[in-house]
């Protein structure tokens, strides 16, 4: 089970999973056994659920965690009404039946994968729209010069923790400025995608058309799973996202097509709160874009999220509520002096060590980002909910006197950078909405990457 905090709130992004390996040909109706795994949650019948998990999901993910995620579903999404429909694809050597069902308050596919023994491997909840947007191939955006370009697969780091990345180089013999992009929350693939948006890949491929080389890769927690929490170890930012980062930075400035000396670091919401860490204890990050990075405490930006969510059209108020007290009942524990690195604390539903909050106990990443003698570009949607003004005032306040740093407000897009549904509200629907990063985003960052790196 993921045992990150995942910051976006509410249906879009309960997730559980375990890691998958290849497998053979389905012997049983895959359809049927996950129609049958939707109605044994929906009977509360755990125990026959978990029997047909294969044995990681079973040691990721026991009855009584299964429970909890129901219920947090049900929480959000309202009352189970019925099965609307399924679906049947095939990734990565798995059968993937997609469950349509339909809640009180919203529509879901629960996502399950099926190994040849038709036991299940890997369990989701998605928004059943943004299901159906990632079972379509994914686009290039207009700005994409596939011609300027081309990719390679790469290694980041090395023994334990190595992980799979793409290089997209610019074609000609350079050296290139380079940028490395770290996610946000939660387990993320190297595209950092959610539904049918890519939103790294979008970057990757932008950047690269103007002469940028990107690096991407996928998140520790998506390629390990369970796995990438050691038992009995206190987990910590560090491990989950700064190893990486500065493992992913080491590799581009060794390319010999890449100027060392303009390597920067682009870290998105969670990925944007770490960045003036990452730099701080890497010499050789010549400077930031803070994408939608988070400024205040965590467990403060969850509550708002939860208050934001509960207080939309339509939204479940007293369901909502119930998550909203747990959260405040969670941040009086994270910030109790008597927390211990290995207490347990429940957040949206997922239990998270002490020694997480611990570690960012006394960061202010603002703060921290003043000290740092690099130049950082800090960009905003005005239209996300997750990440908002008062993060953005916040980055203004500590940087704004700073002439190397630089700011960029974007009205009308969301956390992703996109435009969403466009009108209205902001709301989790906009990440059920395909699309790609803005343009504008993208030359913003080309060009201040160039301003940068000129005369070096």
């Amino acid at each position: 089970m993921n045992t990150l905090i995942k910051t976006a709130a509410v249906i879009a992004v309960l997730t559980v999973c375990s890691t998958l390996s290849p497998s053979q040909a389905l012997e049983q109706d895959p359809e049927s056994v996950a129609t049958e795994a939707v109605n044994q949650m929906v009977a509360r019948n755990f125990s026959k659920l978990e029997s047909h998990f294969d044995d990681r999901m079973q040691s990721a993910l026991p009855q009584d965690k299964v429970s909890a995620v129901w219920d947090a579903v049900l929480e959000q999404a309202g009352p189970f009404q019925r099965i609307v429909g399924t679906h049947v694809a095939e990734q990565q050597g798995y059968q993937i039946v997609f469950v349509t069902c339909a809640f009180k308050f919203a529509s879901l596919d629960v996502k399950i994968a099926l190994d040849s023994r038709g036991r299940i491997a890997g369990l989701f909840f998605v928004p059943s729209a943004a299901a159906s947007e990632e079972r379509k191939p994914w686009t290039a955006p207009a700005y994409a010069k596939p011609a300027n370009f081309h990719e390679s697969e790469v290694t980041v780091g090395s023994g334990q923790w190595k992980l799979p990345g793409t290089l997209t180089m610019p074609n000609g013999k350079g050296p290139f400025p380079a940028v490395v992009l770290v996610h946000g929350s939660g387990p993320h693939d190297q595209d950092e995608a959610i539904g049918g948006n890519k939103p790294f890949k979008d970057l990757a491929w932008g950047l690269a058309s103007q002469n940028i080389a990107v690096l991407r890769y996928v998140k520790r927690t998506k390629q390990y799973g369970a796995q990438s929490v050691l038992p009995g170890a206190n987990l910590t930012v560090k491990d989950e996202t700064i190893d990486d980062a500065d493992a992913a930075v080491a590799l581009l400035a060794a390319q010999p097509q890449i100027n060392r000396s303009q390597v920067y670091v682009l870290g998105h919401s969670l990925g944007g709160m770490l960045a003036p860490r990452i730099a701080a204890g890497d010499k050789q990050v010549a400077g930031l874009i803070i994408a939608a990075g988070t400024a205040r405490p965590l467990e403060v930006v969850i509550i708002d999220q939860l208050k934001y969510v509960a207080n939309l059209p339509g939204g479940n108020r007293a369901e909502m509520k119930k998550q909203i007290d747990a959260a405040e009942q969670a941040k009086v524990e994270i910030e109790s002096p008597t927390l211990k690195p290995d207490s347990m604390i429940a957040v949206l539903s997922t239990q998270i060590p002490g020694s997480y909050f611990l570690d960012l106990r006394d960061y202010r990443p603002a703060e921290a980002a003043a000290q740092l003698k690099i130049p950082i570009l800090v960009l905003q949607g005005g239209r996300d909910y997750q990440v908002t003004s008062q993060d953005y005032d916040l980055w203004k306040a500590a940087l704004g006197k700073d002439p190397r740093a630089t700011f960029k407000f974007y009205p009308g897009l969301t956390h992703l950078f996109m435009t969403g549904q466009g009108s209205g509200p902001a709301s989790p629907q906009d990440y059920s909405v395909a699309g790609h990063v803005s343009g504008e985003v993208v030359q913003d960052i080309a060009q201040w990457v160039k301003n940068n790196s000129a005369g070096e």
